[in-house]
């Protein structure tokens, strides 16, 4: 199966349809006034439909055991034809298309079952998904087109050439996936002072700063230090889910003091400088923390006006 361990949690929303349509008004009506020979379609097939919804992952090899947290069921005549619609919904990291048509396909079926013995001229088709919301493309638009952003790497031994740096170049490439402009990319030793400097600098000329080391609790651990005094406000949610994210994945994530805060209109993050936890934090709260720079954008409106 595919690798989902790095997604959030989101809420999912999926609505399918089927449609069986029958060759005789006498089939409609039979179903309708519930006097077909198998018994009621309608609540025979729904039943039929939501079992196929919760094992979609025993019949398809691919898709992965998820918790079925909603499912509904409607019916729609339309002359000869039975509209069937089902939507499922979860809260997890991945969608529920394939359990919306598994359980449409499925509750058509069941109809054709039922009805074979009356009607030899059933047709199953239009099978397919109506509309989906939650996942990647839903957030997709949600913030501004153009962002550019400063990478800076905290570390004594990386600086000096002892080691080189993997966590900062894991950052540059998860904001280059999402369209974001690394236009500064700089390793720097773990001192204070030089740290406040290249936030207070950067904030000038990106509305994104990272910065990757430091967050520990060891005495050369000082980018919280440096960066806490000189934001204009914290963002103590994005902190909240990178520590949250992080903590389900690696017991040690708690020992980590994540920052995220602003100066100006600019978002500086200090994020733990090894490379999984590096990555795991980007994962946390990317793409959608950019949805930010929207907000800070209408907070600019606000105070202009």
């Amino acid at each position: 199966m595919v690798d989902i361990t790095h997604k959030i949690t989101t809420l999912r929303v999926a609505k399918a349809k089927a449609i069986v349509q029958v060759s005789m008004p006498e089939t409609i009506a039979a179903v309708v006034e519930n006097k077909v020979p198998k018994g009621n379609v309608f609540e025979m097939a729904k039943v039929a439909g939501l079992f196929a919804v919760k094992n979609t992952h025993i019949t398809i090899p691919d898709c992965h055991p998820l918790p079925i947290e909603y499912t509904a069921v409607e019916y729609d005549i339309q002359g000869l034809e039975i509209h069937i619609f089902i939507t499922v919904k979860t809260v997890y990291k991945t969608g529920v298309e394939v359990e919306a048509m598994h359980g449409a396909s499925v509750i058509a079926l069941t109809m054709y079952d039922m009805l074979k013995p009356i009607d030899k001229g059933i047709v199953i088709r239009e099978v397919g998904l109506v509309e989906k919301k939650g996942g990647k493309s839903s957030f997709k638009q949600q913030h501004p087109k153009t962002i550019n952003a400063a990478v800076v790497v905290c570390s004594d031994s990386i600086s000096k050439g002892i080691k080189e740096d993997a966590a900062g170049k894991a950052i540059v490439e998860k904001l280059k996936s999402m369209e974001v402009e690394v236009s500064s990319y700089e390793v720097i030793p773990d001192e204070l002072e030089q740290i406040r400097q290249k936030a207070l600098e950067y904030a000038d000329t990106n509305k994104l700063i990272i910065f990757t080391g430091g967050t520990g609790l060891s005495k050369r651990d000082v980018t919280p230090e440096a960066l806490e005094p000189i934001l204009e406000r914290r963002i103590p949610g994005i902190e909240e889910a990178i520590r949250s994210y992080g903590q389900k994945i690696m017991p040690y994530a708690m020992l980590s003091r994540s920052v995220a805060g602003t100066i100006g209109d600019a978002l500086i993050l200090a994020l733990p400088g090894s490379t999984n936890g590096a990555k795991e934090s980007m994962d946390a709260v990317f793409p959608h923390l950019l949805h930010v720079f929207k907000i800070l954008k209408g907070a600019q409106h606000e105070t202009a006006d």
